[in-house]
């Protein structure tokens, strides 16, 4: 009987080898015809506001005399040690940035409840996405649509490398892992290439180049967001794969540490044109967002000359802050105005809100105190 099973088993493996061996011949006699589709199309639209394009806002809400103090300059923005939540999953960990903030729509404020309204220009920062966000980000945002190519996505580390496993869904749907070498190219798009691959049971690399397939002829990217293939490389623009908020700048290096993906920003127009870095009022802080100058509008106030440094009430651990659920934050926490007129915001974490918000209410209590 362990013979009859054994006998079975490989059997059901020589099938399954045999069926994506047709299937990769069958995308190989259509390759001879095709230049293929997904290798020649441009970055798509992610969804996302270009960084340069004029959109309604709710700044029209803004009171004529803040309309008229208004300088019209950007928010000069620095972050440190922020967990910055930008959509369910996904979290970017922001070790630091310098940048600005700046509307969408001429001569409108900074609209922290429309995070739609607004673009993050960076001009440094060091910025890290553990697999667990980039698993989000890439099942639910850049191939977050019917009929993807790839399909339950899972990432992890090894050796310096980003391993990917998930389905390849062409004809069938078939088990994949990948293991790649990830770079920077010249144009700032993160280049993932593959060192090893299987497709089902088989040598992925090794069967495609048998059959003159390149992964560029498997996946067709045109409805994904901030992806292409480039033969057997995806390309990546870290400005289009992520949800609002908008951001824009330029990867400059990129290294994989265990368990996260770590993108360096720098060496822009906005880098050579910024001011020498920010310095915040509370410099004992070692977690905050500090905003500079222009307006900001959150709620139903407005800031002119903005001045505000937010601090995080739990130092020991970066400062988990959710674009969302700020005004959650603000409720939870406390402010006080500095002699100068600048203001000092104190926030818990957002994780500790949604874990236990009786007990974040009692600690600032005794924090007043």
């Amino acid at each position: 009987m362990i013979g009859d099973a054994r006998r079975n088993q490989e059997r059901g493996a020589r099938a399954s080898a045999a069926l994506v061996t047709l299937t990769l011949l069958t995308l190989a006699l259509g390759a001879c015809s095709s230049d293929g589709i997904a290798s020649a199309a441009a970055f798509p639209l992610s969804g996302l506001p270009d960084p340069h394009e004029t959109l309604g806002s709710a700044s029209g809400t803004a009171p004529a005399a803040v309309l008229a103090a208004d300088s019209g300059e950007a928010t000069r923005t620095r972050f440190a040690n922020v967990n910055f939540h930008i959509a369910p999953g996904v979290v970017l960990e922001i070790r630091s940035l310098d940048g600005v903030m700046a509307s969408l729509t001429p001569g409108a404020p900074v609209v922290f409840d429309d995070k739609r309204s607004f673009v993050i220009r960076i001009a440094t920062a060091e910025v890290a996405l553990d697999t667990a966000s980039l698993g989000h980000l890439m099942n639910e945002h850049v191939f977050g649509y019917a009929g993807a190519p790839l399909r339950h996505l899972s990432f992890g580390t090894r050796n310096g490398e980003l391993v990917q496993r998930g389905v390849l869904h062409k004809v069938i749907d078939i088990p994949f892992e990948m293991t790649a070498r990830v770079t920077v190219t010249p144009d700032g798009l993160m280049r993932v290439h593959p060192t090893t691959m299987k497709i089902g049971s088989l040598d992925g690399m090794g069967l495609m180049k048998a059959v003159g397939v390149h992964l560029s002829n498997l996946l067709d990217t045109r409805k994904a967001h901030g992806v292409r293939v480039d033969k057997d490389d995806l390309l990546l623009d870290p400005v289009q794969l992520l949800p609002p908020p908008a951001i824009a700048g330029r990867v400059v290096a990129v290294r994989v540490e265990p368990g996260k993906l770590v993108q360096i920003f720098g060496d822009s127009i906005a880098s050579r044109a910024q001011p020498p870095p920010l310095t915040p009022p509370d410099t004992a802080s070692r977690n905050y967002m500090y905003f500079s100058g222009g307006t900001l509008h959150f709620g139903k106030l407005f800031m002119v000359h903005a001045d505000m440094q937010i601090v995080d009430l739990n130092p020991a651990d970066p400062f988990d802050f959710s674009i969302d659920r700020y005004n959650d934050q603000l409720v939870a926490g406390y402010s006080k105005n500095r002699p100068d007129l600048g203001i000092e915001v104190y926030m818990p974490d957002i994780t500790r809100i949604a874990a236990h918000p009786e007990r974040v209410v009692a600690s600032r209590v005794r924090t007043d105190r």
